[in-house]
Order: structure tokens, then sequence, then C-alpha cells
């Protein structure tokens, strides 16, 4: 899939940065299909291998049950950067691979290929729209460390939507059923306990880092739709690996087809495109008190109003002791409320 860069506003910006033709020069050898052999097919393979090895520790070895949660956990971790990249025809330059690497990612870590891909394919048309953006809800709609539990919103979304096409109801019914399959034999042959400490635990600590690092602190503070500044970058060479390069979110949704492992310098080579867009190039928790309150609130409530005076939270005040309380729970929707600031995305 070849993308395109957009066309610099005004000559003065031109002059600034590149011609349209260099620019596209620059990042067109990271929009390329990437070779068959690739990181994401070791994350792939080698996920399997970890999930694998902290099974067979688990019935035959004699490592401690930390490690072998740190192990699973990993594995699960390598596997999300695995279905991310392949809903994005990223992951493998042939088709049926790059599916079928979707789809094992997917049930290892006990979702579905069919919902994540079309719903975050939702996600990148209508960044930072509470109405259509499923993941706007995730990362607004309660306390941070709650995200998890709030990926089931995606399922709901996929259905309410009616976003499948041709056999993906099909695909979704089959991982939907071998993930319910699992569980029974689980109960029925007595190894529940394996399914909890190496599947549903480490699965609740990679939603958690995933809700975090892809969805949360990337689009922070969620009041940009503009295709420059609806998403962050916070370059750091410990967090490209420790993330796998959502440190460099806002590349990825510039360019899509751009594999985890090219963004950092798919980024170093624009960066200067970004530098005259304006585009976020920093964290941006704690450089403003605004950035502070609203990142600690998130932590501690999180649930956030997208209409300053026509809150549906603003009922609640009625259940406040006095006025006092309630003025100051009115205030606290103004302060933290979300509503996006540019309706339209700014090519």
């Amino acid at each position: 899939m070849v993308q395109t860069v957009a066309i610099p506003h005004s000559k003065e910006e031109s002059k600034k940065i590149q011609s349209l033709s260099e620019w596209q020069r620059a990042i067109q050898k990271y929009l390329d299909p990437p070779n068959p052999w690739n990181l994401t097919v070791g994350l792939f393979i080698g996920g399997y291998c970890l999930a694998g090895l902290s099974i067979w520790q688990w019935y035959q070895g004699s490592w401690p049950l930390p490690l072998l949660v740190g192990i699973a956990f990993l594995a699960l971790h390598m596997e999300g950067t695995v279905i991310h990249d392949a809903c994005h025809n990223a992951a493998h330059p042939n088709r049926w691979i790059n599916q079928a690497m979707g789809h094992g990612a997917a049930i290892l870590l006990g979702f579905s290929f069919p919902v994540f891909t079309r719903v975050h394919l939702q996600h990148h048309s209508h960044v930072n729209d509470p109405l259509n953006d499923p993941d706007h809800i995730v990362s607004t709609f309660g306390p941070v460390w709650l995200i998890a539990p709030r990926f089931f919103y995606h399922e709901y979304f996929f259905f309410e939507r009616k976003l499948w096409r041709r056999y993906e109801l099909m695909q979704w019914g089959i991982e939907r059923g071998l993930f319910i399959s699992i569980v029974i034999a689980g109960i029925r042959f007595d190894f529940m306990n394996v399914i909890y400490n190496l599947w549903f635990g480490p699965a609740l600590m990679v939603g958690v880092t995933l809700g975090i690092f892809f969805d949360y602190l990337p689009h922070r503070p969620f009041l940009s739709r503009n295709r420059w500044k609806n998403a962050r970058v916070y370059p750091s060479k410990v967090m490209n690996w420790l993330i796998m390069g959502q440190n460099y979110h806002l590349v990825h949704h510039l360019w899509p087809s751009i594999p985890w492992f090219e963004y950092k310098p798919a980024y170093e080579a624009t960066k200067p495109l970004l530098d005259a867009k304006g585009s976020p190039q920093r964290m941006g928790i704690f450089e403003t008190k605004s950035d502070g309150f609203n990142f600690l609130y998130d932590i501690i409530l999180g649930v956030r109003s997208h209409k300053k005076n026509r809150s549906k939270m603003r009922p609640l005040a009625k259940l406040m002791p006095n006025n006092q309380w309630r003025k100051r729970w009115i205030h606290l929707l103004h302060r933290t409320a979300v509503a996006p600031n540019e309706k339209k995305l700014i090519r």
C-alpha cells in the first residue's frame, strides 16, 4: 500500500521543509512491504515458543511461578505487535501469511482477528471522535488502571456497527469457539490453573500495557482530530524496544503500512516535516499544570464528559450533599471534559 505525504499549505512552508517529491522519496522506502523474514515474523514465532516454554516448565520444570508468568506476559506482549501490524498488512508481504500471523496472534491473545482489524481501522478513520472512535471510549471511560476490561467494548462495537466483511463473521465464530473450547477443556481435564496463571493473568497485564501505550498515552489529551496532531511521538531508544515502536505512534497514524521496526528511522527522516506541522513530540504528562492534573485524574477516576454544559454526568450533582459540593462536581466536569476542537481531519 503506497501512501503519500500531504502537500504543505503555503509556499513559505514548502521552503522551510522539502518539496513533496523529496519527502516522498524520503519516506517511500519505509512504505514498501517488509522482507519475508523480518522482525515481526520473529516476534510471532518467538511468542509461540515462549508460550510453549512456560507451559512445559509448568509441568516438567522447576522454575518459579513469577518467572513463568513473566515469560507468558512477554509472549503475549510480542503477539500484540504482530496482530497490530497484521491488521495493516505490514507483518508479511504475502497476504495469506500475513492473515495467518494475525489469526495466530489473536488466538494466543484470546482476541478475534476480524474484530481487532475492523475496530482498529475504525479508530484510524475517526481518531479522537467521541462517537466513532472505539479506542476513545477505551481511553476515557474510566481509570487507566482499569483500561484492560474496557477492550471488551471492541466486541460490542464490532457487532453494533456491523463491521464484518465476507467470511469474517465465520472467522470470529471459529476463534471464539476455540477460546470457549479451551476453557471448557480446562474445566473438564483440570488444567484451569494453567489457564489462569499463564494465559488470563498475563493477558490482563498485556491488556493494561496495550491500553496505556497503544491507546492512552499516544492520543492524550484527546482534543485534536488534526491528522498531524491527533497522536504524539516521544522519542526514546529504550522505549522503542520495550513497547515496540509505539512511542512513535503518530508516525504509524500518518503512514499505517510502515512496520513497527521502521517507525524510528521513518520519524527521524520526517522530523522536519512534523516540526513544521506542529506535531506533538513529547509525552506531555507534566508539561503544564493542566497536563499533570488531567493525568492524575485519569489514574484515579478517568471518566470524562464529552460536553462541558450538557454532560451526561451532570445530573450526578443532585446526589451531592450541599451546593458547594455540587459546584465542585460541575467544575470538575468542565475541567476534565474532552471535546475535540477540530472536527475535520486537516490534510
